[in-house]
């Protein structure tokens, strides 16, 4: 078949799209709501446009070829730009019915989730928001795919491609319960060192964290006891015990049974920002959502 726009079927590219975000005629089918005889035929069409095999089976699904692999940028950037062509030109958040897909860690539930649904079901009781786990090697791939519409980073875990915006500056403070020994007194650097910490690590196995580089540079260190995945637990274990954490402010805030202070030294910061892929970049809707999340997060 010659290739000539005239002869290309747009859905066709859309299946090209499915197969090589699937890499299995199988789930690209599921993904298009088509049978797998249908998305074999167009697969077999694309095969003679493109005058190439563009897939080759393989044991676990099918790998593309060398001239797949360069239609996939270009297809992405063609679906996308037909999306936007198609979305209305307005975007009503009171009669939107859509549902909007987040990337977050268990600390921006907190800081900038929570606020963010506060002004969403009033501003636009239609829009359902899903909520789902930051994997950073899955994240770009998924942000492109369209499976996940937004993401909650900082600058230095933002990959490359991606547009991002700063949302706010966050700051540590030190935690405890509030009748531990130490709370409402000031709390010196050699009692800080003295005490027993609590570390939240995401990869939940080590005991070095920002605290620690602070501590080094003033030749002083401090004993980490406890090492945990996430900041949910946190509250539960000083309670029940005379350790201390270092945490984000906004975690700290409204905590009931706490006492927070300063910490001793002073513990580098970090900014919170969100990131999207440029096929949502223009999608009024997305930008209408993105908008709220700034003006919420910078609530304080």
């Amino acid at each position: 078949m010659k290739a000539d726009l005239r002869t290309l079927d747009l859905n066709l590219l859309k299946t090209l799209d499915a197969l090589l975000d699937e890499r299995s005629v199988t789930r690209a089918a599921s993904r298009l709501a088509l049978t797998q005889p249908a998305v074999s035929g167009m697969l077999n069409r694309l095969r003679d446009y493109f005058n190439d095999p563009l897939f080759i089976r393989a044991p676990h699904g099918i790998v593309p070829t060398a001239r797949a692999e360069e239609l996939a940028a270009p297809v992405k950037r063609i679906l996308a730009d037909i999306d936007v062509l198609l979305q209305p030109v307005t975007f009503d958040p009171l009669t939107a019915r859509l549902t909007f897909t987040l990337a977050a860690t268990d600390y921006a539930l907190r800081a900038v989730v929570v606020p963010f649904i506060a002004a969403l079901k009033v501003q636009a009781s239609g829009i359902r928001l899903r909520v789902v786990p930051v994997e950073p090697d899955r994240l770009a791939a998924r942000l492109e795919q369209g499976k996940i519409d937004l993401a909650l980073l900082t600058p230095h875990t933002t990959p490359d491609e991606l547009h991002s915006r700063a949302l706010y500056d966050e700051r540590y403070v030190c935690m405890m319960r509030a009748d531990h020994p130490d709370a409402g007194k000031p709390l010196s650097l050699d009692r800080f060192c003295a005490l027993e910490h609590v570390l939240v690590s995401y990869e939940g196995e080590s005991f070095r964290g920002v605290t620690d580089d602070a501590l080094e540079k003033v030749a002083r260190m401090r004993h980490v006891g406890l090492s945990v995945s996430n900041f949910l637990v946190l509250p539960d274990v000083l309670a029940i015990s005379d350790m201390i954490a270092v945490v984000p402010s906004r975690i700290a805030d409204n905590q009931t049974g706490m006492f927070v202070c300063e910490t001793p030294v002073p513990v580098p910061g970090f900014t919170k920002s969100m990131a999207w892929h440029g096929r949502s970049h223009r999608n009024p809707a997305q930008r209408w959502l993105r908008g709220l999340l700034l003006e919420t997060s910078q609530r304080v």
